[in-house]
């Protein structure tokens, strides 16, 4: 497999309250970018990998900065189109204990909501390519992005590129007409590796473990009663190779237990399960995880150290305020091989 990877979608301003104040008691926000695509094209290239994140963003300082970050980690930015009149904005209120986190969005009439129809020349975007990477997210946000995001995934298929989806069913983006059970079974139907949580499968596609509620986890997940999801996602889905759910057990807004498993239509394979608790910051963990399985699938000769490796990563990355997973290889790596001590590196 050639080793470059496109990342399709929006990025955002991210205004979070600090210290974990309400909304309504910050004198101050604090300014950063937030996109699940983004985030995975971040991880990707400090990771090593040759990764390039496709979006529209207005001419303002603010996409300048949000340009430049993407840029300075490595990040190609040759596609992205500079158009519209703003960028959209993500409100992030942080939880805590009893008390959980809540995001609000400002999105609508954005660049990338408004881009006009056929906006990228996908075959030329996807030479040397050799997977695209999308989510559920996109196509929510407005009927051109929901077409352009078909265009790319039958573009790829054309071409022959693997595509890798997670489904990140978002109820508050969906509001021009078309819900995701309406949109989204055309775009996964092109999708090789599929990614949900323990959720996606049934609000989307009516598809749930048998005798699972995620609202009474009590922090504990029995990780094989996915195999049922995972098989039903393949037979709905028969380009699907590779089929993976992240697996997120609250306790609290503090204290979250964290695994995955990856079924290859055989064999369901399941990670270390992590005991996560004095939560930074939990807003990307998803993202995070694609990352390191996009990363892992490339790199590694089998499937189980894959699923190690992207486990790992974003678990790593609930310690790390901000969208995006800023971990090496080496810090991952030592956490998957056991090194969960916090010790002072000198």
């Amino acid at each position: 497999m050639a080793n470059k990877v496109v990342t399709f979608g929006e990025i955002m301003i991210r205004l979070g309250a600090p210290n974990h104040l309400l909304m309504e008691q910050s004198q101050q926000l604090d300014v950063s970018f937030a996109g699940a695509e983004a985030n995975v094209a971040y991880s990707l290239a400090n990771y090593g990998v040759d990764a390039e994140y496709v979006t529209c963003l207005p001419h303002h300082p603010l996409a300048d900065r949000c340009l430049k970050e993407l840029r300075g980690n490595g990040v190609c930015i040759d596609h992205v189109k500079r158009q519209g009149d703003r960028m959209g904005v993500l409100y992030l209120e942080t939880g805590s204990n009893a008390r959980p986190s809540k995001i609000w969005y400002d999105r609508a009439n954005s660049s990338f909501a408004a881009m006009s129809e056929n906006c990228f020349d996908w075959d030329e975007i996807f030479d040397g390519v050799s997977l695209l990477h999308w989510t559920g997210i996109t196509p929510a946000i407005s009927g051109n992005a929901a077409k352009e995001c078909l265009r790319a995934i039958q573009t790829a298929n054309r071409n022959g590129v693997t595509v890798s989806c997670d489904i990140n069913y978002r109820s508050n983006l969906w509001k021009y007409g078309k819900t995701a059970s309406d949109v989204m079974p055309e775009l996964v139907a092109g999708s090789d590796i599929i990614l949900g949580n323990e959720e996606d499968c049934e609000k989307v596609f009516g598809i749930k473990p048998k005798d699972f509620d995620v609202n009474k986890t009590d922090g504990i997940i029995d990780q094989t009663a996915f195999i049922s999801v995972c098989q039903q996602m393949m037979e709905r889905f028969p380009r699907c190779k590779k089929m993976a759910v992240t697996l997120r057990g609250s306790v609290n807004a503090n204290h979250n237990t964290w695994g995955g498993v990856l079924y290859d239509g055989q064999q369901l394979l399941l990670s270390k399960c992590y005991d996560i608790t004095d939560i930074v910051d939990r807003v990307g963990g998803g993202d995070s995880f694609m990352g390191g399985l996009i990363y892992g699938l490339m790199r590694y000769e089998n499937d189980q150290k894959a699923l190690e490796f992207a486990t790992a990563a974003s678990c790593l990355k609930h310690t790390i305020k901000g969208d995006y997973n800023m971990m090496t290889v080496k810090d991952v790596e030592a956490l998957m091989e056991g090194d969960a001590s916090g010790r002072v590196k000198r």
